[in-house]
């Protein structure tokens, strides 16, 4: 049997038992910063899956973004066992960054997804420069490839090293969250307007950081608390107990209605990215508006194959570009279009569009087609490029989710082959729109529009009121009172073009003649003087009553080129609508004239002076675009007020009470100073030194005298002994001395009291005195000298107070006598 006495804690010279191996592990530090450890990553994680709608379903941003977390935490961890400097830990994770990141950050470009390559390092590296600016020009889904992850792979390392050397070296208890909101933050500035899983991130991010928060602060208290004054263990206990119980309230109410909001903010209100301020680094302007090869596609390729598809649903139709810009020359792509062109990360999954609809796979192959701008269908959802440039269409493709176009910068040429996946939007009829107003979309501003678009436009209306009737008025008077010709050899003659000066020409003439050029952008304009939001579309169809059935594969010519109109209405999208008249509805020709013959040439007098032409005056603006303005503003301020309502509740709901504890204690002091007689000021102001050092932790029990309770007081704040004893006995004196205090001496008084409040909070840290002012002991304190048994068996209840203050009178007299000189008298 051992007879060994164990090691004293003042024996450290004596050796030490050799623990067993692995043990060391299990010390309480160790498991402190474990489970710190936990806790840090799974705050990281809700930042992490801000990340989530930039790379689509593809969840290998995750790997990489908690790949980061776990080893940012690891070289916390190493830093602070083996006191690692600034500098070795910056090499530590520029050294880790370079080797983990192969396979966390380029696995397209790593071998085998993994081992670094030649090509992954070139990623990262460049990547720190170039991956931000990446991120947020490439349509999402963004992919993989090209350096996507480094962006949440690097915030992801740097946020939890940060926030590990935070916690474990710095003493402050809320450092660590300045990483962890950092990382939040960045996932929200660099995703994209959807809001992913707001309700679980909302609820792990404020709960959890409050929760580790808490911990780390009452961790922090009870190794740096000095020795005070303060209760005995039973009601420390039960202070804690509510100090628990009002917390765990706040945080259920504040997650319950983040929850409850977190809906409202997600369904109609418009989110602010990073993404939606920076220009995507493509210019539109050097790519000339496909509409403008109209009239040539007509004509000189109006036999000639451009292109064939297969797997067209019968009566659909291959678009082009959709065009929502008109500069008084032509119809042109916008860069300020609905959804925004931006380049293509991952061609197989593209967004955008209703999900309702016919589903189809096109396959396309170029043959005399050349352009930047390619064919396609409907809603595209993917895009695969083939043949020998597949690489080059897929690394400067651009897309619009909005209005369906696609861009390719390399351009497409004969021998190009791509397949699509696409969704063809469900097409309504009249009685089905009758019930939808049109979509408040904002459009590209008309400039250098002719006059005449105005006028016809409100004459082609004319009183109709209903949405879907004022545009099929505009379309069916184009259809049916124009012409059809384009120009062509044999016909009769038609500009091309489609400028301010056509557009008079079209509209002013005796009879309206032109093709889907004209008729498509004279529609548009008019719908869009009416305040309809309309654009033209450019694309292909055939003739599917000539075609037998559905062929496999449909060879798209020349003549089949078409342009027509899209209105937008609200929850259906872009309606088509045809203004073209029918080709067979070609003009009537003019009667021949008679010739004149000539008579001989007479000496004529000189023409009249002319008067000098009338120019249209400026177009005043109309009282309709006005309103339409105000109510866009008021909309958009309304919003916003909304959302600065919904974004406000956790915090009123946190807040709140700590607001209302302040006015509750302001409320009071300002009572204690002005209410009642001089000598009831003063007995006020002893209880404000004595709610101050409750607030600070050293409670008086309100039975014994005020010297007494000044000497209690003393003993807690040795700096602040001397004036709290004197100012006991100046309201012994002032309370049951001969005569009333002057005002003078109430306000000297005071003024003594305010210094020693100062002097009592002054020995406290910051947020000692932060709790403190938040504290509801004085408030306790203060309802329990109110309600303690007063001599004489004075009375209890609703009615104590009147009779206090009709005893109030009596008081001084009872002093002046002599017969109250008891200290533990009333405190006024």
């Amino acid at each position: 049997m051992s007879t060994e006495t164990p090691l004293r804690p003042r024996e450290r010279n004596r050796p030490r038992p050799v623990r067993p191996a692995g043990t060391e592990l299990l010390t309480p530090e160790a498991t402190r910063r474990s489970l710190e450890a936990a806790a840090l990553a799974l705050l990281l994680t809700a930042g992490v899956l801000g990340f989530g709608p930039s790379f689509g379903g593809d969840a290998r941003y995750l790997v990489a973004g908690l790949g980061g977390v776990v080893l940012g935490l690891g070289l916390a961890a190493a830093a602070v066992a083996r006191r690692w400097g600034g500098w070795a830990i910056a090499g530590a994770a520029g050294g880790t960054y370079l080797v983990f990141g192969s396979a966390l950050a380029a696995p397209v470009e790593a071998a085998a997804g993994v081992l670094p390559t030649p090509g992954s390092l070139r990623v990262l590296v460049l990547g720190l420069v170039f991956a931000w600016k990446d991120l947020l020009t490439v349509a999402p889904p963004v992919g993989t490839a090209g350096g996507m992850l480094v962006v949440p792979f690097l915030l992801s390392l740097l946020a939890a090293l940060a926030a590990g050397l935070l916690a474990w070296r710095v003493r402050g208890a809320y450092w660590p969250a300045l990483p962890i909101l950092a990382l939040f933050a960045a996932g929200i500035a660099f995703g994209t307007k959807d809001v992913p899983l707001p309700g679980l991130r909302a609820l792990l991010l404020a709960a959890g950081l409050l929760v580790f928060l808490s911990y780390r602060r009452a961790r922090a208290q009870s190794a740096s608390a000095a020795p005070q004054a303060a209760l005995g263990s039973a009601p420390a206990r039960a202070a804690r107990l509510r100090r628990r119980v009002y917390g765990a309230a706040v945080l259920a109410a504040a997650a319950a209605l983040s929850l409850a909001a977190a809906p409202l903010l997600g369904t109609d209100l418009d989110r602010k990215v990073l993404r939606d301020t920076v220009e995507p680094p493509v210019d539109l302007f050097n790519f000339p508006s496909p509409l403008t090869d109209f009239r040539r596609y007509v004509k000189d390729n109006a036999e000639t194959t451009l292109f064939t598809v297969q797997g067209l649903p019968e009566g659909q139709r291959v678009r082009l570009a959709a065009m929502d810009a008109y500069d008084g020359v032509v119809y042109n792509v916008s860069g300020q279009a609905a959804g925004g062109f931006a380049r293509v990360g991952d061609a197989g999954t593209l967004g955008g569009g209703s999900a309702d609809g016919e589903a189809a796979t096109l396959q396309f192959e170029i043959r005399d087609y050349n352009g930047a701008w390619l064919p396609s269908g409907g809603d595209v959802r993917a895009l695969r490029p083939g043949g020998d440039r597949a690489r080059d269409i897929a690394a400067g493709l651009y897309h619009d989710a909005g209005t369906g176009t696609m861009l390719a910068t390399a351009g497409v040429q004969s021998g190009d082959s791509y397949e699509t996946a696409v969704v063809f939007p469900e097409e309504y009829d009249d009685a089905q729109l009758a019930q939808y107003g049109f979509a408040q979309t904002a459009m590209p501003r008309l400039q250098q529009d002719p006059p005449i678009i105005g006028a016809k436009a409100a004459e082609f209306a004319g009183e109709e009121t209903t949405p879907i009737q004022r545009v099929r008025q505009l379309q069916q008077i184009l259809a049916t009172e124009g012409y059809f010709s384009n120009g062509k050899d044999g016909q009769t003659p038609s500009l091309p073009g489609h400028g301010a000066a056509r557009m008079v020409s079209l509209l002013d003439a005796e009879q309206m003649v032109g093709d889907d050029e004209q008729y498509a952008v004279a529609m548009a304009l008019m719908a869009r003087k009416l305040g309809i939001p309309a654009r033209v579309v450019m694309g292909f169809y055939p003739d599917w009553e000539e075609l037998e059935g559905t062929p496999e594969k449909v060879e798209i010519t020349g003549d089949d080129v078409h342009a027509w109109v899209e209105v937008e209405f609200e929850r259906v999208g872009w309606v088509p609508f045809f203004p073209t008249p029918d080709e067979d509805n070609e003009p009537v020709p003019p009667q021949q004239q008679p010739k004149s013959t000539p008579k001989p040439q007479v000496l004529q007098p000189p023409p009249p002076p002319q008067e000098p032409a009338e120019l249209p005056p400026d177009t005043a603006a109309d009282p309709q675009d006005a309103d339409e303005k105000d109510e866009d503003l008021w909309k958009s301020v309304s919003g916003f007020l909304r959302i600065l309502g919904l974004a406000s509740l956790p915090l009123v709901l946190l807040f709140g009470p700590l607001l209302l504890i302040l006015a509750i204690k302001r409320r009071l002091r300002i009572k204690r100073r002005t209410s009642g007689g001089t000598a009831q000021r003063v007995a006020g102001g002893w209880r404000e030194v004595l709610g101050a050092a409750a607030d600070l932790g050293v409670m008086v029990s309100g039975r014994r005298t005020r010297r007494q309770d000044a000497a209690a007081l003393g003993r807690a704040f040795p700096l602040g002994a001397e004036a709290t004893a004197a100012l006991a006995r100046r309201a012994d004196a002032g309370v049951f001395g001969p005569g009333d205090p002057t005002e003078e001496e109430v306000g000297a008084y005071w003024e003594d009291v305010e210094k020693v409040r100062v002097s009592l909070t002054g020995t406290a840290g910051f947020w000692q005195r932060q709790r403190a002012r938040y504290s509801l002991r004085s408030l306790r304190l203060e309802s329990r000298l109110a309600s303690r048994p007063r001599p004489h068996g004075a009375r209890r209840g609703w009615f104590a107070g009147l009779f206090g203050r009709l005893r109030g009178g009596a008081s001084k007299v009872t002093r002046r006598s002599g017969a109250a000189q008891d200290p533990r008298g009333p405190l006024g």
